[in-house]
């Protein structure tokens, strides 16, 4: 029985990391132990067949918090502790597990990962979700900041790039969600392949489910730069209800859920998107590589994509290749789209899109190609 220490930043509410613990489920499935090791954050209330170990470094104070941050800027305490901790957990034998998987979007836990693997003498298995790189001034990752602290962005920003290559380099092989993402980082080392985030077939499947209302859904967060691609989307929904609808028939609605307004459980994001008519995902040709979740899921569901504006990559590229909507910056095609995805509806009560090739992005069939090439 192969065993795997699987090393991640918390699977906190609202997505719980869904590539995560998708991993660690398939792992189990293949008769593997696997132990989940991250840091106490959140309660975890989704269900899970693989022990999960926590490890608490903050104590909630924002003096605390203020304290290690500016500590780990310096030192990097909190890969460094982090990962002495971990080790007094697992208290085994250092052949305890065959290898180190560690899944991060920024140089936490990647540094622990590294010093844990070492220690145990195992292989170290990277799988690097987002990168500072791929979006101007790394503005995805905003929201993890407070105004003040944003003019010691530039510094953090440095440190955390060259100790995230550190460990890169050092990785026996890494995993990334496209091929921007591959591509970038075999300057640091080439044994990197691309392990699109997918979707899970049993939870995001097609139904044709009646609804009363047509409605454009958007699920996920929302950051500054994408505020321009929404509001154009607003605009050509409100053009469209007072000039090409009349006051007899449904209104689009646009139903947007963040996290931090109307979120949808983790548990229920499949039924939403299939009670949807179309999903939207807002995007900007200034990102690179940025395949959000939610097109996959959508995929899944066979529900009609509007992909806004278009990022002119791979995006496109995916949406294109597998017939799942459009990919857009003209607002006269999303116009057209919409309109005549509004007519599917008003004939069957449903949207259903007629997808190809979506069985490619099954996170089932994916991580068999990964388990049986590196495992």
């Amino acid at each position: 029985m192969k065993r795997f220490l699987v090393v991640s930043d918390p699977p906190a509410a609202p997505g719980y990391l869904p590539r995560v613990r998708f991993l660690c489920e398939y792992l189990v499935r293949k008769g593997c132990d696997v132990t989940l090791l991250t840091e106490e954050y959140q309660p975890l209330p989704f269900p899970h067949s693989y022990p999960i170990e926590t490890i608490k470094m903050y104590s909630g104070g924002i003096f605390d918090w203020l304290v290690k941050t500016v500590w780990t800027l310096l030192t990097d305490w909190h890969n460094r502790v982090f990962a002495c901790k971990a080790l007094n957990t697992i208290h085994q034998t250092p052949d305890t597990f065959d290898f180190v998987i560690c899944s991060a979007f920024s140089d936490f836990p990647l540094g622990a990962a590294q010093r844990i693997a070492n220690k145990l003498q195992v292989p170290l298995l990277c799988d690097i979700r987002d990168l500072d790189e791929q979006v101007e001034n790394s503005r995805y990752q905003y929201h993890h900041q407070t105004w003040w602290t944003m003019p010691f962005r530039r510094l953090y920003r440095a440190v955390h790039i060259r100790r995230r290559n550190k460990v890169l380099r050092a990785a026996d092989n890494i995993t990334t969600v496209s091929p921007w993402h591959a591509e970038f980082i075999k300057q640091f080392n080439p044994n990197v392949q691309v392990l699109y985030n997918g979707f899970d077939d049993k939870q995001f499947y097609p139904e044709d489910i009646r609804t009363n209302q047509f409605t454009i859904s958007y699920i996920g967060s929302l950051f500054e730069w994408q505020q321009p691609a929404l509001t154009k989307v607003r605009q050509v929904i409100e053009e469209l209800n007072k000039s090409q609808l009349n006051p007899q028939q449904s209104k689009i609605l646009l139903d947007i859920h963040t996290p931090g307004c109307s979120p949808v459980p983790y548990n229920r994001l499949g039924s939403a998107i299939r009670k949807s008519s179309i999903m939207l995902v807002l995007t900007s040709p200034d990102t690179h590589g940025m395949l959000t979740t939610k097109f996959y899921e959508a995929l899944g569901c066979e529900k009609p994509i509007l992909c806004v504006p278009s990022d002119r990559g791979a995006l496109a590229e995916l949406i294109a290749f597998t017939k799942a909507g459009i990919a857009t910056d003209d607002e006269q095609e999303m116009a057209r789209f919409l309109l005549d995805k509004y007519q599917e509806w008003q004939k069957n009560g449903f949207t259903r899109q007629k997808v190809q090739h979506k069985e490619h992005f099954a996170r089932d069939a994916q991580y068999d190609q990964y388990y049986s090439a590196h495992i």
